[in-house]
């Protein structure tokens, strides 16, 4: 059986509990903090760790397991997701979130999708887009 990680989260005011929940334990996977495989803390010691509800922490674990980062086994527990077909679902998920965001700022500004690849492109280019 894998080590039981313990992911080291703080609560802050003004965004709800189960979002950051899913924040901080999706970026410590993203960052590889937590492993594929890896066990995390049960509902119930997470929100007690935490001091808070238990059902906000079954909720994010439940989202970020729709999400691909988590999968739970019944009676075993909650672990971090292994990768499938040779991409790491997390980093993936991660990525998609990142351009999305980008692909809504831009468009918020009046930028097409095309304008966002092509910019891109010539970024990784080394190019200056301007």
């Amino acid at each position: 059986m894998k080590h039981l990680a313990e992911p080291e989260l703080s609560l802050q005011g003004g965004i709800a509990i189960e979002r950051q929940i899913q924040t901080q334990i999706r970026d410590c996977i993203t960052a590889r903090q937590l492993l594929p495989g890896e066990q995390l803390p049960t509902i119930r010691a997470m929100a007690v760790e935490l001091a808070i509800n238990p059902g906000a922490v079954g909720n994010a674990y439940a989202t970020l397991e729709k999400e691909g980062f988590l999968t739970s086994q019944d009676g075993s527990g909650t672990f971090v997701a292994y990768t499938t077909h040779g991409h790491d679902a997390a980093y993936q998920k991660a990525l998609e979130q990142i351009c999305s965001r980008c692909l809504t700022q831009a468009s918020r500004l009046g930028f097409s999708s095309e304008d966002v690849i092509e910019t891109i492109q010539m970024l990784t280019r080394g190019r200056d887009p301007s």
